[in-house]
C-alpha cells in the first residue's frame, strides 16, 4: 500500500514539474522551481529505497517467525509426550489415596 501510494506521489510530482516547466508563470524562477522539484524527486526516491528496504527486512521477519513457531510446536508437542511417558513411567502406589487421585487425574 505504502508502494502504491508512493507510486502516486511521485507521478504527481513529475507533473508538476513538467507543469512548471511549461508555464513558469510564478514569483520563483524557473530554475528556482526546478531545483525544489528536483530535490523532491530525490527525497521521494530516498524514500522508496527505505521501503524497498524495509519490505526486505519485513520478509526476513516473516520466514524467522515461521520457522520459530515450527520449532515451537515441534518442542511442545516433545513436551506433552514426556510429560506423558514420565507420569506413566511413575511407581504405582498401592494406598487408596494415591489411587484415589489417579481416578481423579484420568476423570
Amino acid at each position: 500500500e505504502l508502494e502504491n501510494q508512493l507510486a502516486i506521489k511521485s507521478k504527481t510530482l513529475d507533473e508538476l514539474k513538467r507543469s512548471l516547466a511549461l508555464t513558469g508563470s510564478t514569483g520563483q524562477t524557473p530554475e528556482a522551481l526546478s531545483l525544489g522539484a528536483t530535490e523532491l524527486c530525490e527525497m521521494a526516491d530516498s524514500i522508496v529505497s527505505q521501503v524497498a528496504q524495509l519490505k526486505t527486512s519485513m520478509q526476513s521477519i516473516l520466514e524467522q517467525w515461521r520457522i520459530y513457531d515450527e520449532a515451537y510446536a515441534e518442542v511442545s508437542l516433545m513436551t506433552t509426550r514426556y510429560l506423558y511417558c514420565i507420569d506413566q513411567c511413575k511407581r504405582s502406589v498401592v494406598s487408596l489415596e494415591a489411587l484415589e487421585n489417579q481416578v481423579k487425574t484420568l476423570q
